[in-house]
Protein backbone atom coordinates (compact mmCIF):
# COMPACT_ATOMS: atom_id res chain seq x y z
CA UNK A 1 0.00 0.00 0.00
CA UNK A 2 2.61 2.67 0.63
CA UNK A 3 5.44 1.33 -1.67
CA UNK A 4 7.41 3.87 -3.53
CA UNK A 5 6.11 6.50 -1.12
CA UNK A 6 8.74 8.74 -0.22
CA UNK A 7 8.46 10.99 3.34
CA UNK A 8 10.01 14.24 2.88
CA UNK A 9 9.73 17.88 4.79
CA UNK A 10 8.87 20.40 3.39
CA UNK A 11 10.79 23.59 4.68
CA UNK A 12 8.55 26.70 4.36
CA UNK A 13 8.39 30.12 5.69
CA UNK A 14 8.27 29.71 9.26
CA UNK A 15 7.32 25.98 9.69
CA UNK A 16 8.16 22.33 8.74
CA UNK A 17 5.47 20.16 6.96
CA UNK A 18 5.92 16.67 6.75
CA UNK A 19 4.39 15.33 3.37
CA UNK A 20 4.25 11.75 1.66
CA UNK A 21 4.29 12.11 -1.91
CA UNK A 22 4.19 10.09 -4.86
CA UNK A 23 4.41 10.02 -8.63
CA UNK A 24 4.65 13.04 -11.24
CA UNK A 25 2.21 15.45 -12.77
CA UNK A 26 0.03 18.27 -12.16
CA UNK A 27 0.14 18.69 -8.34
CA UNK A 28 -2.99 17.25 -5.92
CA UNK A 29 -2.89 17.82 -2.15
CA UNK A 30 -4.58 15.75 0.17
CA UNK A 31 -5.15 17.22 3.26
CA UNK A 32 -6.37 15.39 6.92
CA UNK A 33 -9.03 16.56 9.43
CA UNK A 34 -9.01 15.92 13.25
CA UNK A 35 -7.54 13.95 14.45
CA UNK A 36 -6.02 12.18 11.67
CA UNK A 37 -2.57 12.58 10.09
CA UNK A 38 -1.29 12.11 5.78
CA UNK A 39 -1.95 8.42 7.00
CA UNK A 40 -5.26 8.57 6.36
CA UNK A 41 -4.91 9.07 2.83
CA UNK A 42 -2.92 5.86 2.37
CA UNK A 43 -5.76 3.97 0.07
CA UNK A 44 -5.90 7.22 -1.99
CA UNK A 45 -2.14 8.36 -2.71
CA UNK A 46 -0.95 5.19 -5.08
CA UNK A 47 -4.38 5.27 -7.48
CA UNK A 48 -3.94 9.34 -8.11
CA UNK A 49 -0.38 9.20 -8.92
CA UNK A 50 -0.70 5.76 -10.92
CA UNK A 51 -3.58 8.35 -13.11
CA UNK A 52 -1.04 10.46 -13.56
CA UNK A 53 -0.80 13.39 -10.58
CA UNK A 54 2.06 14.30 -8.13
CA UNK A 55 0.33 13.71 -4.64
CA UNK A 56 1.26 14.76 -1.52
CA UNK A 57 -0.66 13.94 1.37
CA UNK A 58 0.55 16.43 4.37
CA UNK A 59 0.60 16.38 8.11
CA UNK A 60 -1.00 19.48 9.07
CA UNK A 61 0.99 21.88 11.51
CA UNK A 62 0.60 20.37 14.69
CA UNK A 63 0.02 17.28 13.73
CA UNK A 64 3.11 13.86 13.56
CA UNK A 65 6.03 15.21 12.78
CA UNK A 66 5.01 18.86 11.15
CA UNK A 67 5.77 21.77 13.33
CA UNK A 68 4.31 22.21 16.63
CA UNK A 69 3.24 25.84 17.30
CA UNK A 70 2.13 26.42 20.58
CA UNK A 71 -0.11 29.90 20.40
CA UNK A 72 -3.60 28.94 19.66
CA UNK A 73 -3.72 31.97 17.16
CA UNK A 74 -1.28 29.72 15.03
CA UNK A 75 -3.98 27.48 13.72
CA UNK A 76 -6.58 29.95 12.44
CA UNK A 77 -7.78 30.17 9.05
CA UNK A 78 -5.39 32.37 7.35
CA UNK A 79 -2.19 30.49 8.63
CA UNK A 80 -3.46 27.07 7.24
CA UNK A 81 -4.85 28.31 4.07
CA UNK A 82 -1.14 30.19 3.69
CA UNK A 83 0.62 26.95 4.50
CA UNK A 84 -1.25 25.40 1.37
CA UNK A 85 -0.14 28.25 -0.96
CA UNK A 86 3.26 27.96 0.69
CA UNK A 87 3.57 24.30 -0.36
CA UNK A 88 2.30 24.80 -3.76
CA UNK A 89 4.66 27.65 -3.71
CA UNK A 90 7.62 25.47 -2.88
CA UNK A 91 6.59 22.84 -5.33
CA UNK A 92 7.13 25.83 -8.10
CA UNK A 93 3.50 25.19 -9.40
CA UNK A 94 1.19 28.42 -10.23
CA UNK A 95 -1.66 25.90 -8.83
CA UNK A 96 -2.96 22.55 -7.46
CA UNK A 97 -6.40 20.38 -6.63
CA UNK A 98 -7.29 20.32 -3.33
CA UNK A 99 -8.77 17.42 -1.66
CA UNK A 100 -9.67 18.06 2.04
CA UNK A 101 -12.00 15.46 4.76
CA UNK A 102 -12.92 16.99 8.18
CA UNK A 103 -11.04 20.24 8.80
CA UNK A 104 -8.90 19.65 5.75
CA UNK A 105 -12.47 20.42 3.65
CA UNK A 106 -12.77 23.71 4.75
CA UNK A 107 -9.17 24.59 5.12
CA UNK A 108 -9.12 24.21 1.18
CA UNK A 109 -12.71 24.84 -0.09
CA UNK A 110 -11.82 28.17 1.91
CA UNK A 111 -8.53 28.24 0.08
CA UNK A 112 -10.18 27.88 -3.22
CA UNK A 113 -12.57 30.59 -2.43
CA UNK A 114 -9.95 33.11 -1.48
CA UNK A 115 -6.90 32.17 -3.70
CA UNK A 116 -8.97 31.39 -6.92
CA UNK A 117 -5.75 31.63 -9.21
CA UNK A 118 -3.82 29.09 -7.32
CA UNK A 119 -6.60 26.35 -6.85
CA UNK A 120 -7.69 24.56 -9.94
CA UNK A 121 -10.11 22.31 -8.58
CA UNK A 122 -11.26 21.05 -5.00
CA UNK A 123 -13.10 18.14 -3.58
CA UNK A 124 -14.58 18.41 0.02
CA UNK A 125 -15.54 15.22 1.94
CA UNK A 126 -17.45 15.34 5.09
CA UNK A 127 -17.70 19.02 5.37
CA UNK A 128 -19.54 20.90 2.19
CA UNK A 129 -18.68 24.56 1.87
CA UNK A 130 -20.43 26.87 3.11
CA UNK A 131 -20.19 30.74 3.52
CA UNK A 132 -19.50 33.00 6.81
CA UNK A 133 -23.13 32.86 9.06
CA UNK A 134 -23.96 36.26 11.09
CA UNK A 135 -22.66 34.79 13.77
CA UNK A 136 -19.06 32.40 14.06
CA UNK A 137 -19.28 28.99 13.76
CA UNK A 138 -18.46 28.59 17.73
CA UNK A 139 -21.32 31.06 18.62
CA UNK A 140 -23.93 29.06 16.81
CA UNK A 141 -22.72 26.13 18.92
CA UNK A 142 -23.29 27.46 21.51
CA UNK A 143 -26.59 28.37 21.21
CA UNK A 144 -28.03 25.33 19.58
CA UNK A 145 -26.16 23.03 22.58
CA UNK A 146 -26.81 25.26 25.17
CA UNK A 147 -27.26 22.78 28.25
CA UNK A 148 -25.63 20.25 26.30
CA UNK A 149 -22.24 17.93 25.36
CA UNK A 150 -20.67 19.18 22.01
CA UNK A 151 -17.33 18.33 21.48
CA UNK A 152 -16.27 21.95 19.63
CA UNK A 153 -17.78 23.36 22.75
CA UNK A 154 -15.45 20.93 25.13
CA UNK A 155 -12.45 21.63 23.32
CA UNK A 156 -12.16 25.42 23.84
CA UNK A 157 -10.83 25.91 27.10
CA UNK A 158 -7.09 24.65 27.08
CA UNK A 159 -5.55 22.20 28.61
CA UNK A 160 -8.76 19.94 29.36
CA UNK A 161 -9.72 17.81 26.43
CA UNK A 162 -5.92 17.58 26.01
CA UNK A 163 -5.57 16.06 29.36
CA UNK A 164 -8.42 14.07 28.80
CA UNK A 165 -6.85 12.22 25.07
CA UNK A 166 -3.30 12.33 26.10
CA UNK A 167 -3.94 10.21 29.61
CA UNK A 168 -3.88 6.96 26.94
CA UNK A 169 -3.42 8.05 23.43
CA UNK A 170 -4.12 4.45 21.44
CA UNK A 171 -7.39 3.91 24.34
CA UNK A 172 -8.63 7.96 23.20
CA UNK A 173 -8.42 7.43 19.32
CA UNK A 174 -9.88 4.07 19.47
CA UNK A 175 -12.56 5.37 21.20
CA UNK A 176 -12.43 8.89 18.76
CA UNK A 177 -12.38 6.80 15.19
CA UNK A 178 -15.26 4.41 16.66
CA UNK A 179 -17.72 6.83 18.07
CA UNK A 180 -18.61 8.60 14.45
CA UNK A 181 -17.69 5.46 12.47
CA UNK A 182 -20.59 3.75 10.73
CA UNK A 183 -20.36 0.70 13.64
CA UNK A 184 -20.20 3.44 16.01
CA UNK A 185 -23.54 5.37 14.86
CA UNK A 186 -25.35 1.98 14.22
CA UNK A 187 -24.42 1.04 18.35
CA UNK A 188 -25.83 4.56 19.23
CA UNK A 189 -22.46 5.72 20.55
CA UNK A 190 -22.01 9.35 21.47
CA UNK A 191 -19.46 11.50 22.85
CA UNK A 192 -19.73 12.70 26.15
CA UNK A 193 -22.58 11.79 27.94
CA UNK A 194 -23.60 15.32 29.63
CA UNK A 195 -22.67 18.82 29.59
CA UNK A 196 -19.62 18.50 32.21
CA UNK A 197 -18.54 15.14 30.91
CA UNK A 198 -15.20 14.47 29.17
CA UNK A 199 -15.25 13.18 25.41
CA UNK A 200 -14.46 10.06 25.73
CA UNK A 201 -17.12 8.93 28.56
CA UNK A 202 -20.01 6.82 27.49
CA UNK A 203 -17.30 5.76 24.77
CA UNK A 204 -16.84 1.87 24.78
CA UNK A 205 -13.11 0.61 24.13
CA UNK A 206 -14.10 -1.18 20.52
CA UNK A 207 -12.83 -4.59 21.05
CA UNK A 208 -12.38 -6.00 18.14
CA UNK A 209 -11.84 -2.82 15.85
CA UNK A 210 -13.38 -2.24 12.74
CA UNK A 211 -11.96 -4.24 10.23
CA UNK A 212 -11.48 -0.60 8.45
CA UNK A 213 -8.45 0.38 10.21
CA UNK A 214 -6.51 -2.97 11.69
CA UNK A 215 -3.63 -2.98 14.41
CA UNK A 216 -1.02 -1.53 12.32
CA UNK A 217 -3.08 1.50 11.13
CA UNK A 218 -3.89 2.17 15.10
CA UNK A 219 -0.13 1.83 15.80
CA UNK A 220 0.97 4.34 13.37
CA UNK A 221 -1.58 6.65 14.50
CA UNK A 222 -0.80 6.23 17.92
CA UNK A 223 3.06 6.69 17.40
CA UNK A 224 2.09 9.96 15.51
CA UNK A 225 0.13 11.48 18.03
CA UNK A 226 2.78 10.31 21.25
CA UNK A 227 5.18 12.47 19.11
CA UNK A 228 2.54 15.21 18.68
CA UNK A 229 0.15 15.25 21.57
CA UNK A 230 -3.32 17.45 21.06
CA UNK A 231 -3.08 21.13 22.10
CA UNK A 232 -2.19 21.71 18.04
CA UNK A 233 -4.85 19.75 16.61
CA UNK A 234 -7.38 21.32 19.19
CA UNK A 235 -6.25 24.88 18.75
CA UNK A 236 -7.58 24.66 15.06
CA UNK A 237 -11.37 24.69 16.96
CA UNK A 238 -10.14 27.68 19.39
CA UNK A 239 -10.02 30.14 15.98
CA UNK A 240 -13.35 30.13 14.96
CA UNK A 241 -13.77 33.44 16.48
CA UNK A 242 -10.77 34.36 14.94
CA UNK A 243 -11.11 33.04 11.73
CA UNK A 244 -14.83 34.77 11.64
CA UNK A 245 -13.29 38.08 12.63
CA UNK A 246 -10.44 37.61 10.13
CA UNK A 247 -12.09 36.45 7.41
CA UNK A 248 -15.01 38.94 6.14
CA UNK A 249 -14.90 37.90 2.36
CA UNK A 250 -16.17 34.23 2.95
CA UNK A 251 -19.49 36.12 3.46
CA UNK A 252 -19.70 36.64 -0.40
CA UNK A 253 -16.97 34.69 -1.79
CA UNK A 254 -17.80 31.19 -4.37
CA UNK A 255 -16.22 28.63 -5.18
CA UNK A 256 -15.73 29.21 -8.87
CA UNK A 257 -13.19 25.90 -9.57
CA UNK A 258 -14.63 22.42 -10.38
CA UNK A 259 -15.64 20.78 -7.20
CA UNK A 260 -17.10 17.51 -6.08
CA UNK A 261 -18.31 16.79 -2.52
CA UNK A 262 -18.60 13.22 -1.01
CA UNK A 263 -20.29 12.72 2.85
CA UNK A 264 -20.87 9.38 4.65
CA UNK A 265 -24.68 8.22 4.73
CA UNK A 266 -23.89 7.82 8.36
CA UNK A 267 -21.60 10.72 9.10
CA UNK A 268 -22.78 12.68 12.39
CA UNK A 269 -22.06 16.33 10.69
CA UNK A 270 -24.59 15.64 8.53
CA UNK A 271 -26.67 16.74 11.27
CA UNK A 272 -25.06 19.62 13.43
CA UNK A 273 -28.03 21.52 12.90
CA UNK A 274 -30.88 19.55 14.05
CA UNK A 275 -33.70 18.37 11.64
CA UNK A 276 -31.62 19.91 8.43
CA UNK A 277 -29.64 17.75 6.21
CA UNK A 278 -26.68 19.36 5.67
CA UNK A 279 -25.53 17.27 2.77
CA UNK A 280 -28.78 17.92 1.02
CA UNK A 281 -27.25 20.73 -1.12
CA UNK A 282 -23.69 20.82 -1.07
CA UNK A 283 -22.74 22.82 -3.90
CA UNK A 284 -25.24 25.85 -3.03
CA UNK A 285 -22.16 28.06 -2.88
CA UNK A 286 -20.56 26.22 -6.21
CA UNK A 287 -20.55 27.89 -9.25
CA UNK A 288 -19.18 24.66 -11.09
CA UNK A 289 -19.83 21.79 -9.04
CA UNK A 290 -19.29 18.64 -10.69
CA UNK A 291 -21.84 16.52 -8.11
CA UNK A 292 -21.76 14.83 -4.93
CA UNK A 293 -21.24 11.34 -3.16
CA UNK A 294 -23.18 9.83 -0.41
CA UNK A 295 -21.60 6.38 0.48
CA UNK A 296 -24.22 3.55 2.03
CA UNK A 297 -23.24 2.70 5.87
CA UNK A 298 -20.16 4.96 5.65
CA UNK A 299 -19.42 7.34 8.46
CA UNK A 300 -17.31 9.75 8.94
CA UNK A 301 -13.85 8.15 8.32
CA UNK A 302 -14.81 8.11 4.57
CA UNK A 303 -11.90 7.65 2.84
CA UNK A 304 -10.91 4.75 5.17
CA UNK A 305 -14.15 3.53 5.97
CA UNK A 306 -14.88 3.09 2.29
CA UNK A 307 -11.70 3.46 0.47
CA UNK A 308 -12.51 2.05 -2.74
CA UNK A 309 -15.74 4.11 -3.63
CA UNK A 310 -14.15 7.13 -2.36
CA UNK A 311 -10.82 6.60 -4.48
CA UNK A 312 -12.94 5.89 -7.22
CA UNK A 313 -15.05 9.31 -6.61
CA UNK A 314 -11.89 10.81 -7.00
CA UNK A 315 -10.32 9.24 -10.16
CA UNK A 316 -13.72 9.89 -12.16
CA UNK A 317 -13.72 13.55 -10.89
CA UNK A 318 -9.97 14.02 -11.71
CA UNK A 319 -10.68 12.68 -15.38
CA UNK A 320 -13.35 14.86 -15.53
CA UNK A 321 -10.98 17.86 -15.24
Amino acid sequence: MLDGIKMTKILLKDIVINSAQLGEGELVLLVHGWPEIWYSWRHQIKPIADLGFKVIAIDMRGYGESSKPIEVEKYDMKSLMQDIIDIIDHQKRKSAILIGHDWGAPICWNTAAIYPERISAVMGLSVPFSKRGKISNIELWKKLYENKFFYQIYFQKEGIAEKEFEKDIPLSLRKIYYSISAEGINANIKPGVGQKSGFLEGIPDPNPFPKWLNQIDLKYYSSAFKKSGFRGPLNRYRNQERDWNMLPELSYLMVTQPSFFIGGEKDPVRYFIKNKDGYENPGKYCQNFLGKKIINNAGHWVQQESPKEVTNCILDFLKQL
